[in-house]
């Protein structure tokens, strides 16, 4: 790198080194932003898909305790019928 500065400070194009070292810079900072916007999706997706399984999971324990509270369905009408 310092061999470039000197070819640079040499010719007397420090504005183009300056430039340069802008983009780069630049770039960086957009690589680095782009790589964090990433994550935070996948970190989103993550939540939405567990928060997806979480209410699946509360809809079945609700449907069958409405079921009990019903009284007996066809699915349980025989677990019933053998404790009695």
């Amino acid at each position: 790198m310092s061999d470039l500065i000197r070819i640079f400070s040499e010719r007397g194009d420090l504005a183009h080194l300056a430039l340069l070292l802008w983009a780069a810079a630049a770039s960086a900072a957009l690589t680095l932003t782009l790589r964090e916007l990433s994550a935070a999706s996948r970190r989103f997706d993550d939540f939405v898909r567990e928060l997806e399984r979480f209410n699946r999971r509360v809809a079945r324990r609700t449907s069958s305790q409405q079921e009990t509270d019903h009284g007996p369905s066809a699915r349980n009408a025989g677990r019933i019928a053998r404790r009695k």
